[in-house]
């Protein structure tokens, strides 16, 4: 969905007059998790001035200023952020347009860039791959609160641009993406992956994630723009779970396939991607941001596992895949 066709090349101009390269005042929305504390550490590198807003749950990096607030009370929002100006917004976990729209009240028309964190997961289930920024989107996606928000941010006339990573991985990461793959190869036992394994997917490294959100900011062709970030390469399962273990330097894994329509787990997973192909092409962002990938698939997940996993203690629950390998 490009839609840079909402600003005018002379209003895109005058929002980015004297801005490249400058020093920015900041608000990061988060901040101190995963993908927000790899964003902050460039931003900070980079010169600029970073306020975070957050809960106050977790230690801030030196150097900047934290905003203790819950987001989802609109009313402490702005009263926190009363009379504090931003050249940007970072808004890394808004899931919901009652999320954000908060936000973009309280800032309308004196932020020259709203960096919004969306998902592709909004994307339609198509039988052409790989997903590109104009594909039609899932009505009924999980994910469907980051699309109606990104319509809300075009209609509104902000100047916005929108990311979308597939399934990010990396240190810190809190959803068990490689943890999964992780954890059974660490104790030798078998990995019950859907289907016959082949399905596609693609996975970016947090850090690779967080360089592409630095390189929109100040960059006039992002404006009104949305952007697929993830990594270079696509992967089937059973790929993913050779390069896992080819990152831990384990043996070839004992892999186990099933039909997942067989089994019901009620709201648990049993596997932590969804079982169809699922990837973007990356093309626009590399074209636009003078951006590329700096971690292969197998370099990613071995920066994932020597500085993260093996760095923390881990709590594994193998239940469901007992009932998989048990089955007929």
């Amino acid at each position: 969905m490009p839609v840079q066709q909402f600003f005018i090349r002379s209003e895109i101009d005058r929002i980015f007059s004297g801005v490249l390269g400058a020093a920015m005042r900041i608000l990061v929305m988060g901040g101190t998790r995963f993908i927000g504390v790899y964003l902050t550490r460039l931003l900070l590198a980079a010169g600029h001035e970073v306020t975070l807003l957050n809960r106050g749950n977790r230690p801030s990096p030196e150097g900047v200023e934290v905003v203790k607030c819950d987001r989802k009370s609109p009313d402490a929002l702005k009263s926190a952020l009363a009379g504090k100006t931003f050249d940007a917004i970072y808004d890394n976990n808004g899931r919901e347009l009652s999320d954000t729209q908060p936000l973009v009240d309280l800032f309308d028309g004196t932020v020259k860039q709203f960096i919004y964190v969306s998902s592709a997961g909004v994307y339609l289930k198509s039988e052409q791959m790989p997903h590109i920024e104009g594909d039609p989107v899932d009505p009924n996606s999980r994910h469907k609160g980051k699309h109606h928000t990104e319509d809300y941010l075009v209609q509104q006339g902000i100047p916005f641009t929108s990311i979308r990573p597939v399934y990010i991985y990396g240190p810190q990461n809190y959803n068990p993406v490689e943890k999964w793959f992780f954890d059974r190869l660490t104790h030798n036992r078998p990995l019950p992956i859907p289907g016959n394994g082949k399905a596609i997917t693609q996975l970016g490294h947090c850090e690779d994630l967080a360089r592409a959100m630095v390189a929109v900011l100040g960059n006039s062709k992002a404006i009104g723009q949305i952007y697929n970030i993830s990594g270079e390469r696509y992967v089937t399962f059973d790929g993913l779970a050779l390069a896992c273990a080819e990152a831990m330097g384990k043996p070839t894994p004992d892999i186990h396939h099933y039909d997942p329509s067989q089994f019901d787990f009620g709201k648990r997973k049993a596997f932590p991607m969804r079982v169809q192909h699922f990837f973007t092409s990356i093309d626009q962002a590399k074209q636009d941001l003078e951006w590329t990938p700096r971690y292969s698939l197998v370099e990613g997940l071995k920066d994932s596992y020597n500085n993260d996993y093996c760095q923390t203690e881990q709590t594994v629950d193998f239940d469901l895949d007992e009932q998989i390998l048990a089955a007929p």
